[in-house]
C-alpha cells in the first residue's frame, strides 16, 4: 500500500544544529561535573562559598555525569533534559539563596539544553508547537 502524503522529517541543518546545542551543554557540564571530582583548593573554596560540604562534590558529579549520559542518549533525552533541568534549578536556588543574583548562565544553559531536544525531537515539536 502507498501513501500519496510521504513523511517529510525536518531540515537537515535543524537536525545538525539540535545536535550542536545538545553537545555544547554536554561539554560544559562534563567539564563542571570533572572539575568536581579534583582536589583543588579552588573547588574547597567554592564549595565554602555556596555554603555546601565538600564531601558532596563527588556526590554532584555522579549526579551531573549520570543526567548527561541520559541527556546524550537518544532514547532518554527527555529523561535527561528533565532531570538536568532539576541540577540547574539547584544550582539557581543555590547562588539565590547565598544572594547571588546573577544566573543568567544557568537559566540560558537550561534553555539550550531543551532548545536542542526541541529540534532533534519531532515528538516535542508537536508537542509544544510554534503558532503562525
Amino acid at each position: 500500500m502507498s501513501t500519496d502524503n510521504p513523511i517529510v522529517g525536518p531540515p537537515k541543518w535543524m537536525h545538525w544544529l539540535g545536535w550542536v546545542l545538545t553537545v555544547l551543554p554536554a561539554l560544559m557540564l562534563t567539564f563542571s561535573g570533572v572539575m568536581k571530582l579534583t582536589d583543588s583548593p579552588d573547588l574547597a573554596k567554592g564549595f565554602e562559598h555556596l555554603g555546601w560540604p565538600l564531601k558532596m562534590a563527588t556526590t554532584l558529579a555522579v549526579l551531573e555525569f549520570g543526567s548527561t549520559l541520559l541527556y546524550l542518549i537518544p532514547r532518554t533525552t527527555v529523561l535527561g533534559a528533565i532531570l538536568l533541568t532539576g541540577y540547574l534549578g539547584g544550582a539557581i536556588a543555590t547562588h539565590v539563596r547565598i544572594g547571588e543574583t546573577n544566573v543568567l548562565v544557568h537559566c540560558i544553559l537550561g534553555v539550550v539544553i531543551w532548545l536542542g531536544v526541541y529540534l532533534r525531537d519531532a515528538r516535542l515539536r508537536e508537542l509544544i508547537p510554534w503558532r503562525r
